[in-house]
Order: C-alpha cells, then structure tokens, then sequence
C-alpha cells in the first residue's frame, strides 16, 4: 500500500470514488443511447419476444411434456403479441427505461470493476490477488441469474398471466407499461438473488454468518425461499418449485463457501 493511498483524506476518497462513480454512468448511459438507437429490434427480438407462441421455451416445454406423455399447454399457447400504450409519451419513456435497464445488466461487470478499482488500496496485496476472482463469480452468477429469468421466469409469467381468465366477460389485454415493469423487475431481481453465494461469503468474511447458523436455519431458509418464489413467480405450483431449485442449491453452495472461510480463518488464526 503506497503513502499516498494511506495518507489520503476523508475528502480525498470522497474525488475519488466521485470519479469511479461518473465513469461508471458514462458507460451505462453509451450503452443506454446504444441501445436506444436499436430500440425495434431490440423490442421485437428481445423484450416482447415472449409474447410469440413459438419462443424457444414454449417449444421446448412442449417436446418436453410430449415426450413423457402429458398433455401441455405449451404446446398449443395463444399469446397475442399486442400491448397498449395508454398515454402519448408511454412508448418513448418505456423505451428510454429499458435502454437504461438493459445498459446496467450489460455493464454490470464494468461497475463492479469500478467497485473493485475503488476498493483495492485499501487491501493487502494477497487480498487483491484473491479478490480478483470476485467479479468473475459475482459476473457470472448475475448472467446465469439473467438466463434464468428470460428464458425459464418470464415464459412462465407470460404464459400463465396471459392464460388466466376470472370469466369470459372478462379480455385479457394487457399494458406496455404492465409488460415492461413484469419484465425488468424480474430480470433484475432474479439477477440479483443469484448473487447469494457471494453474499455469504462477504457476510462470512465478517463474522456474521457461519456453516453451522446456515445448516441450523436450512428449513427456515427453505420456507424463505419459497415464500420468495411466489412472489416472483405465477401463483401455481410447478412454477414456484422450478424458481426454489437452484435457489437453494445456491443455497448450499453459500453453506460450502461459508464453511470453506470458517476454516480458512482458523488456519490463519493459528
């Protein structure tokens, strides 16, 4: 660690993550105007690509029930691909508001390499040689997290939301802005709950956790985990075991990582 990192004053860190901070919205908001100039073939391809029967998911299911002989309705959904705009600027600040979500899920390894860069003088020199391997997993389990909500979460959600009918009196025609808000707040807060691993490690790291609080507390964990999957989830069944599985095997790969810093720990006390 260099003088001038240890000299450095309260309002010396404060310029300095300013500029981490600044960098970091320069890049979001590129890849946001980016993104904003494909805005139709973004929407067409990606965004309301759920709304077409033949997305991949649909036809996957569908082989899939098929092969084992059960009746799907995957295999004949009808989802009109037609949403309304209810207001005159409702098109261009949705399009705005996903260039803008879909620019922090793509730079998402750019601004925890900002965190990291603001971070590491204040580490010894093997901390940031370990810390290093932190934005690749914290990198890769967020995408994961991202695959599994757009092409597992989201064709559940648009399926069953658009299948569910209370009486015939009733249409199902659903709003831009409904659509829009189902799909970034899934697509983020699943991103986000796939970075469970890391948070144990860092809670462990801290003392706050242990393998042995994570094991005691596993049902009360589990019952968490499915409260969680009904709320991010279509009311039925099916949908809300497929959300819990890789939930709690995340789970317990976070019981693995804390108890593999219990003993590192040990090791180094001694």
């Amino acid at each position: 660690m260099s003088e001038e990192t240890k000299e450095m004053s309260f309002l010396g860190h404060l310029e300095e993550l300013r500029w981490h901070l600044v960098r970091s919205a320069v890049v979001i908001f590129i890849l946001a105007i980016v993104l904003f100039v494909f805005k139709e073939e973004i929407y067409n391809n990606f965004i309301i690509a759920h709304t077409h029967s033949d997305f991949v998911t649909y036809r996957f299911f569908c082989q899939v029930f098929s092969g084992i002989g059960i009746e799907s309705s995957f295999c004949n959904i009808q989802i009109p691909n037609k949403l309304q705009a209810l207001s005159l600027t409702q098109q261009l600040m949705s399009s705005l508001w996903v260039s803008m979500v879909l620019a922090v899920i793509i730079a998402f390894p750019y601004l925890l390499w900002e965190m990291w860069r603001f971070i590491a003088p204040g580490l010894h020199k093997t901390e940031r040689k370990k810390s290093r391997g932190f934005l690749f997993i914290a990198s890769f389990l967020f995408f994961i997290g991202v695959l599994f909500s757009y092409y597992v979460i989201m064709p559940m959600s648009v399926s069953f939301f658009y299948g569910y009918q209370i009486s015939d009196s009733i249409i199902n025609n659903f709003t831009l802005d409904s659509y829009i808000s189902l799909f970034t707040n899934t697509m983020l807060g699943i991103s986000l709950v796939f970075e469970l691993p890391v948070v144990i490690y860092f809670l462990s790291k801290l003392g706050l956790v242990t393998p042995d609080f994570l094991r005691k507390y596993r049902k009360h964990s589990l019952v968490l985990v499915l409260i969680l999957s009904a709320i991010i989830t279509p009311p039925d069944v099916a949908s809300q075991i497929i959300v819990s599985i890789p939930i709690l095997i995340l789970y317990e790969i976070g019981i693995y990582i804390s108890g593999f810093v219990q003993k590192r720990q040990l090791k180094n006390a001694k």
